[in-house]
């Protein structure tokens, strides 16, 4: 049986752990040998009860220090996706010095160029949060210019790993939603958050001038295992980069609006107002939807529609 080595870091987090899922799900010719990585916290139990034959290892990304384990127990991976950022605007406004050294994945690179054989794809999660926000359908080539220190952490990850890496896969992913994880993550979930809200009754207020194109999680994990897939098989230079979004150009009132529809709640009850009304201590792009079409040409993989994604996600909370 044909063995590859896949290596998820930020592997407890939101993506990672539904990424670790489906891969540990996979039947077939190619099965995959997996390994995570984690930070803060021990790797939680139900995650490790759930995917006992993937391997944890503890991880600084800034100074490296784990990486060593890493090549000595589990050996050089042919797959890394790297899902660990510091991923809250505001966070990474108060912090930009560890936004940029968490966020630009110095020492992962130099880890891989460690190694003799050149033959590891890392597929690099970005954000759609390197756009200026200024029109609409934004494509891969338009120019990237972030309004906050987040999406320049991000800008400066993009060019580090094109200047430094043969092989890699940069994902601008837009908001992601979906079921909560098998160990439950800390941070609110979006559809879950304004479900809760909703289900109370009372007035609350949403933004109706900010646009993104939330995109489905499970169709983030496809993906990641269709590049994975293609890596694995072809074995041929890969440089890509690619919008991962929905295809429906939303703001929050219309999330917001979806979810009342699917639950039945009273759509009354939410209020649109103007971002500019609301401070977040950050400043946030009002346009940042993406063309996704490359994304569709390329992998054949067409993301599901956000009404659908909300009507799966709230089904699985139901089912949990």
């Amino acid at each position: 049986m044909n063995r590859k080595r896949v290596l998820v870091v930020g592997g407890t987090g939101y993506l990672g752990q539904h990424l670790l899922q489906v891969l540990s799900e996979i039947q077939g010719s190619t099965l995959y040998d997996l390994a995570f990585t984690y930070h803060s916290n021990p790797p939680p139990q139900p995650l490790l009860d759930a995917i006992p034959q993937a391997l944890p290892f503890h991880l600084d990304l800034r100074t490296g220090n784990g990486f060593d384990s890493i090549s000595q127990a589990f050996g050089q991976p042919h797959v890394v996706v790297n899902c660990a950022a510091l991923s809250v605007p505001r966070t990474c406004e108060m912090d930009p010095t560890a936004a940029m050294s968490i966020n630009v994945p110095s020492a992962l690179v130099k880890w891989l160029s460690s190694f003799r054989e050149n033959n590891t794809l890392l597929i690099q999660l970005s954000t759609d949060q390197v756009y200026e926000g200024i029109k609409s359908f934004y494509k891969e080539d338009d120019e990237t210019v972030p309004v906050n220190v987040y999406g320049r952490s991000k800008v400066a990850a993009e060019q580090f790993i094109s200047e430094n890496c043969s092989n890699f896969a940069i994902l601008r992913s837009s908001i992601i939603f979906g079921p909560q994880t098998i160990s439950p993550v800390p941070k609110s979930l979006p559809i879950q958050w304004m479900d809760s809200v909703l289900s109370k009754g009372d007035q609350m207020e949403f933004c109706h001038d900010e646009f993104r194109c939330p995109v489905y999680v499970k169709d983030v994990a496809t993906v990641i295992l269709s590049l994975t897939d293609t890596w694995i098989s072809e074995c041929k230079q890969m440089q890509l980069l690619l919008n991962v979004g929905g295809p429906d150009r939303l703001s929050r009132t219309q999330m917001a609006e979806a979810v009342a529809q699917f639950r039945g709640y009273d759509s009354s009850i939410i209020k649109p107002v103007s971002a500019s009304s609301v401070d977040r201590g950050v400043k946030s792009p009002a346009d940042i939807s993406m063309d996704i079409s490359k994304l569709i040409q390329a992998l054949g993989i067409s993301p599901v529609p956000f009404k659908e994604g909300v009507r799966l996600t709230l089904a699985a909370e139901a089912g949990s």
